[in-house]
């Protein structure tokens, strides 16, 4: 059928111009499609007509037959019998009922349906309770597509004649006008007529044709719209004035015919008419103003008819056409100077189909519960926006206040709707809600660099995390997820780009704060609902606080790194470490957000790592303003270790202890340069300015430890045991190295041994050890106090020969003129001659206080001194026994030795250690 009908289209088409067989070939196809479809239509619905009433007849019988023993046993047994006799014959006659589909005829079914019931009323008594009576369901109706049902409705032929009729009087009025010398207003009057009498004819049989009459009515009304605008652009012969207060008179004349008629088709066929009419009839130029208000007013007609009928096709109809034109017209012939009229248009056409949809709903709103015109709804403001870029973009800005005010638009039409409930339904609000939340999103982007786009992304994430932790949506909560490290790729992306003239209130900054505040405030609203996620979900927690944090230090680093000199990053870093280790701890403390403690406590490892980097890049730590940064560092992390104060943490115990290392490191390194710079660069007075600090420490905590009640009282054993250990450590490392390698130059003052600073330094370290170890072992804090006394009093003794011969040959340096060098000292016979003579006095003082005391141990290492002695004079002095030192040295050493033998003859026995 379709191809017939295009066969014919096209050759009546080819008669008329050459060039049109296609459009001719497309309408017959369309109509021969058209008259098919219903054809096959009516068949199938015949048929199912049929069936239905087939086995509603069966399922009559069939409840026939199961109340028939229900009211035998109810009635009496006379009773009972008479209804038997006649159920009898009655049953044995229900089988010969069915018959085939092909015999049954429509009229028959119907007679035998209305029948039925009368013959069967006075077998029964009493008609079978609703309890008794088994309903059967109604088969499943298979309804018609609503808009097939439409277009195919009435008479299709009569449609598409008036279509046709409808083009050919639009191709008549341009050939009379180029061919005819007939006057124009006669022509236009004798068309005009027509449509007249198309409408009279239409109205006429608006009862007996009721699809016929519509047709005509249609046409009627197409050619009045072709009539009136082909006078007003075509011909000239009509003023605008009159002309548009014609066109609203055949608009509001086909609003009421088809509002009166209820015909959708009526409708959709004047509309149709009255937008094809200036193309059908232009000629190539006019004005845009009279266009555009023609269409206006079929708009406004439509807008008319949507207040009383709910057509959608009509609606879409107009929407199509409006827009259709007005984006051909904007391509093609747009000329800057037309700005203030077509964004007049715009906004009117715009306004016009946002209202249509809410009347749409106010009239679908008592039948459909959540019925929504989707494709005016979403589809208004799209093409509406892309119109308004393609005006507006010779202006600065004028996308992004474009986008503001659609925005804005939106969110106010979807609060007045709200505050109407009974006027929109809650899904139209929401959409519009959702219009508002995309336009004014979009602002960001068209105003500002990527970096705020995706700022607003992240905060548009953390809106839909935030969504669907609140309704319980999986789908809302990983999507705002997603989008949040989509915003951050896409920040990154623009790294290169420039941010911005001014420190903190750049695009880089605040868009990365931005990025952190999303990414924390979805984290700790995830930890407020943890019972509510799945337990795979739960990582996201994590996952999303530590995309936060590392925002939020990228931000802090990127800003120091791009505006402060090199030396001054230190300490900005410093108390960019301090200031946002507090906000956590205050977060922590006030929303009971257990996962803000972790960074709370990252301060004093950024302290460690930012200590170490300024060894490479500052002379001093204080220097830089450090001395500002450092001590609020430092009583931050106090503060911090004081509010989180808790038992049984071991890791806040080595936070104590580690705190402590810190500040006696920060503090020797800040006393070595400050006394180094005041003596010019003396070596001695440098080194001995190292141990000081943590000497000073570990004299305060084994003398105050114990009265100050927070923090050493309270973590006495961490502060003398984990916190003291090591910094014994450092100043026995130290007392070792300042003996070998210093030889002690105290300038400007002159060299006095015990007296001069690098002696009473270390008589300070060996002061401060003894202390911190006699608090340790009163206090028996192990593993300290588990030690052996014998290991300690070792050390001790260790230390002081130490010590001791560090004495002797600094002043052979200063006073002998022995050169501070390794190789010298070796060689020099006076520095042998005097090792000798003071080994043996020491052995000899050794071995007599120890025969004294009865302690062996002590005096078997006197011994064992004695021994290298004599070992050393006749393995090394013996090759230079000539010189005046190796006699001294032997004849010494012999004496020393007659003394001991005489004093201490023997070790001890059963003496103690």
């Amino acid at each position: 059928m379709w191809f017939l009908g295009a066969v014919l289209g096209a050759v009546l088409a080819a008669q008329v111009h050459s060039e049109l067989w296609i459009v001719g070939a497309l309408l017959g196809g369309l109509s021969g499609w058209s008259v098919g479809s219903r054809a096959r239509h009516r068949a199938e619905e015949r048929f199912r007509v049929i069936d239905e009433r087939l086995q509603r007849l069966e399922a009559t019988l069939q409840r026939l037959e199961q109340a028939a023993p229900a009211s035998a046993a109810a009635s009496s047994a006379g009773t009972g019998a008479a209804i038997a006799r006649d159920a009898r014959p009655r049953a044995a006659a229900v089988p010969a009922v069915s018959v085939t589909l092909p015999e049954v005829d429509a009229a028959a079914v119907d007679a035998a349906t209305k029948v039925l019931p009368e013959a069967t009323a006075p077998m029964t008594p009493q008609s079978p309770s609703p309890s008794h009576v088994r309903q059967e369901p109604a088969p499943p109706r298979q309804e018609a597509s609503p808009v097939w049902e439409r277009l195919l409705r009435g008479n299709p032929v009569a449609r598409v004649g008036v279509v046709i009729l409808f083009f050919g009087v639009a191709f008549l009025l341009k050939y009379t006008y180029q061919h005819v010398q007939v006057p124009i207003e006669l022509r236009l009057t004798a068309v005009a007529l027509l449509a007249v009498v198309l409408l009279a004819i239409g109205w006429r049989l608006r009862v007996s044709r009721e699809a016929y009459a519509l047709v005509l009515q249609g046409g009627g009304v197409g050619v009045l719209y072709l009539t009136i605008f082909g006078a007003l652009r075509l011909f000239g012969v009509l003023a605008a004035g009159p002309a548009f207060v014609l066109l609203l008179a055949v608009v509001a004349l086909s609003a009421a015919l088809a509002v009166l008629q209820d015909s959708l088709a009526l409708a959709m066929l004047g509309a149709a008419g009255g937008f094809l009419a200036p193309i059908l009839a232009s000629s190539g130029g006019g004005s845009h103003v009279a266009l555009f208000c023609y269409y206006a007013v079929l708009d406004a007609g439509i807008l008319v008819i949507a207040w009383f009928q709910a057509w959608r096709l009509l609606n879409l109809l107009g929407f199509a056409f409006t827009f259709a034109i007005a984006t051909f017209w904007g391509v093609l012939d747009y000329r800057p100077e037309q700005y203030a009229s077509s964004q007049f248009f715009l906004i009117l056409f715009f306004l016009m189909y946002v209202a249509i949809p809410v009347l749409f709903l106010r009239r679908e709103a008592g039948r459909f519960e959540r019925r929504l015109d989707g494709t005016l709804v979403f589809g208004v403001p799209l093409i509406s926006f892309g119109l308004q870029v393609g005006l507006v973009h010779e202006f600065p800005y004028g996308s992004a206040w474009s986008a503001l005010a659609l925005g804005a638009f939106y969110l106010l039409l979807a609060r007045t709707l709200w505050a109407r409930r009974s006027a929109a339904q809650p899904l139209l609000v929401e959409a519009f809600l959702a219009l508002g939340v995309v336009f004014t999103t979009l602002v960001i982007p068209l105003a500002f660099d990527g970096r705020w786009t995706s700022a607003a992304w992240a905060l548009e994430g953390a809106a839909m995390v935030w969504v669907g932790a609140r309704q319980r949506r999986l789908p809302a909560r990983l999507f705002g997820t997603l989008l949040q490290f989509a915003a951050g790729f896409f920040f990154s992306q623009d790294a290169v780009v420039p941010a911005g003239e001014w420190p903190l209130l750049n695009s880089g900054c605040l868009g990365s704060v931005l990025l952190a505040v999303a990414g924390l405030f979805s984290a700790w609203l995830l930890e407020s609902r943890r019972d509510d996620l799945l337990r795979r979900e739960r990582c996201l927690i994590g996952l999303l606080f530590g995309w936060g944090v590392a925002w939020w230090v990228g931000a802090g680093l990127h800003e120091i790194d791009r505006w402060l000199p090199y030396a001054w990053q230190s300490n900005a870093t410093l108390g960019f470490c301090t200031i946002s280790c507090l906000a956590f701890a205050a977060l922590e403390r006030r929303l009971r957000w257990r996962l803000a403690r972790y960074p709370a406590f990252a301060l004093l490892p950024s302290m460690i790592l930012l200590a170490l980097t300024m060894v490479f890049q500052t002379a001093h730590p204080f220097a830089y303003l450090g001395y500002v940064a450092w001590p609020l560092a430092f009583a931050a992390q106090l503060f911090l270790l004081y509010r989180h104060e808790a038992a049984g943490q071991a890791w806040l115990e080595w936070q104590h202890a580690a705190a402590l290392w810190l500040l006696a490191a920060v503090g020797a390194w800040e006393m070595a340069w400050t006394i180094d710079r005041l003596v010019a660069g003396r070596a001695v007075w440098a080194l001995i300015a190292w141990p000081l600090v943590p000497g000073a420490l570990l004299l305060l905590l084994a003398w105050r430890g114990e009265r100050l009640r927070w923090p050493t009282g309270a973590h006495l054993a961490t502060y003398l045991v984990k916190g003291g250990t090591p910094l014994i450590l450092f100043v026995a490392a130290w007392f070792v190295v300042s003996n070998l390698l210093s030889d002690g130059d105290p300038g400007p003052l002159p060299y006095v041994p015990l007296l001069n600073p690098l002696d009473l330094a270390q008589a300070g370290v060996l002061l401060v050890a003894g202390t911190w170890y006699w608090e340790v072992r009163r206090l028996a804090l192990r593993p300290v106090a588990a030690l052996p006394p014998s290991l300690a009093w070792t050390v001790a003794a260790a230390a002081a020969f130490l010590w001791a011969n560090g004495i002797l040959l600094r002043s052979l340096h200063h006073w002998g003129g022995v050169p501070w060098q390794l190789a010298a000292i070796v060689r020099s016979d006076l520095v042998q001659a005097a090792l000798s003579l003071f080994w043996t006095l020491l052995a000899l003082a050794t071995m007599v206080l120890a025969t004294r005391r009865a302690q062996r141990v002590p005096w078997l290492a006197g011994a064992g001194l004695m021994a290298v002695v004599v070992g050393k004079l006749f393995l090394v002095d013996l090759s230079n026994a000539g010189t005046i030192e190796r006699i001294v040295s032997f004849v010494g050493v012999g004496v020393l030795m007659l003394v001991i033998g005489y004093l201490a003859p023997a070790p001890p026995k059963g003496g103690s250690s």
